[in-house]
């Protein structure tokens, strides 16, 4: 049993997997479900919960709305990155509106970030897990 698992936050993940914001919605079935690389949904990292996490590319991809932009969301964002950033966890943000606007250059912008971290040998296996395998939650 690992005892880092946080039950608040994977049930939290996986009602947020049920009621994904429509941006969200948009970018999964749109196109991450559709990558050869597995993509997670709402993955639990620590304490932190990704919308969603490549682990090929060892990445988190955020999208972000309109409260992001508070100062206090701010603050929260950046103790998060650097929480990911000292994982060896790139974080990849793009905006509700860029979203909606450029969906096919946030798609090509995701596809050569994958690619380049692959190429830089982040395939390694990440201690987050491959695919639909049960992984345990990094503590």
């Amino acid at each position: 049993m690992n005892k880092t698992k946080n039950a608040n936050l994977t049930d939290l993940s996986k009602n947020l997997r049920k009621n994904m914001t429509p941006e969200e919605k948009h970018l999964w079935y749109d196109y991450l479900k559709t990558l050869p690389e597995t993509i997670q949904r709402q993955k639990v990292i620590g304490p932190y919960i990704a919308d969603f996490y490549c682990a090929a590319a060892r990445a988190v991809i955020e999208i972000d709305g309109a409260q992001h932009y508070e100062e206090e969301a701010r603050d929260y964002d950046r103790r998060r990155d650097e929480y990911m950033y000292a994982r060896g966890i790139d974080v990849w943000r793009y905006t509700n509106r860029e979203i909606h606007e450029r969906f096919a250059g946030v798609c090509d912008d995701i596809s050569r970030r994958i690619a380049a971290a692959k190429k830089r040998g982040k395939e390694k296996p990440s201690p987050l897990g491959e695919g639909g395998a049960s992984a345990p939650d990094e503590g």
